[in-house]
């Protein structure tokens, strides 16, 4: 249903049209995850998302209570999702080729779906402010657990010490979400300027499956001990 008009006094200039249609709860999260990612949570007002979205800021608390559980619902939308995938991902012993296979292409398209989220998640890990930290830590948190657990048996197949099972862990995460988070400057080297062309896409799953593969498959440890 088309947005209230706030006040009556309000100028028709600063109205939204009557004919516009009314964004759906996805498009607002789309493109709230887009803003926060650039300008991060403290830096997005109300008024800024509804404004860009032709909405009034009453009606875009129709939707959601406050910035905070629009924030909150952004994250729950976007790692919800990748905590679900890692937790399934787990399987004992040594790792299985075609299971982590299902699991790279189900993130990869899971963040070609959402491209500002791996910039967000980069924002809000390094935000300073105590709400922020508090959001990003209870959906962070289970997605570290989750993937320390996937890779712990794994990892010792192939050789890594226990010591070293965090610099794994954060190495695979970072070997995952960088490509998302640096899309604006692989513009200018990827093929046709578009790093999320299901052909380059392709490429990215292809050396992503190659990587994982080669640093947590099984080897033969005590032929290539590398130094402590």
């Amino acid at each position: 249903m088309p947005a209230k008009v706030a006040t009556a006094g309000r100028s028709a200039k600063s109205q939204p049209p009557n004919d516009a249609p009314v964004p759906t709860r996805e498009v607002i999260l789309d493109t709230a995850e887009r803003l926060f990612a650039e300008r991060g949570a403290d830096g997005v007002a109300v008024r800024d998302l509804a404004r860009v979205m032709n909405l009034t800021a009453p009606s875009l608390y129709n939707h959601f209570p406050s910035k905070q559980a629009l924030y909150e619902a952004v994250l729950e939308r976007g790692i919800g999702p990748i905590v679900e995938l890692v937790a399934a991902a787990w399987q004992p012993g040594a790792l299985q080729s075609d299971h982590m296979e299902s699991t790279i292409d189900s993130l990869v398209s899971h963040l070609a779906q959402h491209p500002h989220l791996a910039r967000l998640l980069q924002r809000a890990l390094l935000e300073e402010a105590g709400t922020v930290q508090n959001i990003i830590a209870r959906w962070y948190d289970p997605l570290y657990r989750q993937g320390f657990a996937v890779i712990r048996e794994a990892a010792d197949e192939a050789g890594w010490e226990r010591a070293e099972l965090p610099h794994v862990a954060l190495g695979l995460f970072g070997m995952v979400f960088a490509y998302f988070t640096y899309l604006k400057t692989l513009e200018a080297v990827a093929p046709n300027g578009n790093p999320l062309a299901p052909n380059t896409l392709r490429v990215q799953r292809r050396f992503l499956k190659k990587a994982i593969f080669r640093l947590l498959g099984p080897q033969d440890v005590a032929a290539d001990k590398t130094e402590r």
